[in-house]
């Protein structure tokens, strides 16, 4: 079964809802994981998106921040929805494809939004530092507890806020004590790709060596000119998976366009 998979940090599903449609129509993904769709549930678009032809849907939202979703035309099953540091936000959500579900071992797909940690790389001056790292340890320690594998055949997407190479940044030098680049959060960022032995499909596709962005800042005033990019959005899976991925793209025309968000969505095909 070919299954194409876009994440994307949306930054408002109803405000880029047009976007959305666009994408959506150009692109034609089988699963799209939104990340910040920023609205309570009852104010989900559903009715919109179903229009676009995706009648499979689970989301995971709160009233103007955060919130997760997944938008499938295949069937999926709603797993679970996690709150990693007992704060009520909404960063988390999975599900599994029913397609493969009568496979002893399912394919189990996790959405996140890892919070991204204010500005000051210190947990002792910036508390969203600290709930960051926090985060990302007790992520890694749900995933090494056997009683939550649900699965061997899993994939893991979404806005880690964390670009862990050295390729992953415009500058390697000059965001070493930037947050999302920081050596703290690349060493918890690596003890949960550790967890399970996480592939990553973007850098099967493109060489560490090469830069590979996904995200870039509304600050630039031409944001392709300066190409102050960082790699924040990632696409994961377990072993078991990771002969599977076919393509990889990141989509950053959509930088540009009107309302754009500041994240590129990224796609994968993966023959499962």
């Amino acid at each position: 079964m070919k299954i194409k998979l876009a994440t994307w940090n949306i930054n408002s599903v109803r405000l880029r809802i047009d976007s959305l449609a666009r994408f959506s129509k150009m692109y034609n993904p089988d699963i799209i994981a939104l990340q910040e769709i920023k609205c309570a549930n009852e104010h989900f678009p559903l009715e919109s998106i179903n229009n676009l032809g995706y009648n499979h849907v689970a989301f995971h939202g709160q009233k103007g921040y955060h919130g997760v979703a997944i938008l499938s035309r295949l069937p999926i099953d709603h797993l679970c929805q996690h709150d990693f540091n007992q704060s009520a936000d909404t960063r988390h959500i999975a599900v599994k494809l029913k397609s493969t579900s009568r496979s002893k071992n399912p394919v189990i797909l996790h959405n996140f939004y890892i919070p991204a940690g204010g500005d000051i790389p210190d947990r002792t001056k910036n508390i969203k530092f600290g709930q960051k790292l926090d985060y990302l340890t007790n992520l890694t320690n749900w995933f090494k507890d056997e009683t939550n594998n649900h699965s061997d055949r899993m994939i893991m997407v979404g806005d880690f806020n964390i670009a862990p190479l050295e390729m992953d940044v415009w500058s390697h030098k000059q965001l070493l004590k930037v947050v999302s680049h920081t050596p703290i959060e690349v060493t918890h960022l690596n003890d949960l790709q550790n967890s399970r032995n996480w592939h990553d499909v973007m850098r099967q596709f493109i060489p560490e060596e090469e830069p590979l962005f996904t995200w870039w800042s509304y600050r630039a005033k031409d944001w392709r000119l300066s190409n102050r990019g960082r790699r924040l959005d990632h696409i994961w899976v377990t072993p078991k998976l990771a002969k599977t991925s076919r393509s990889m793209q990141v989509i950053s025309d959509m930088r540009s366009w009107e309302k754009a968000s500041d994240h590129a969505p990224v796609i994968a095909e993966f023959e499962i």
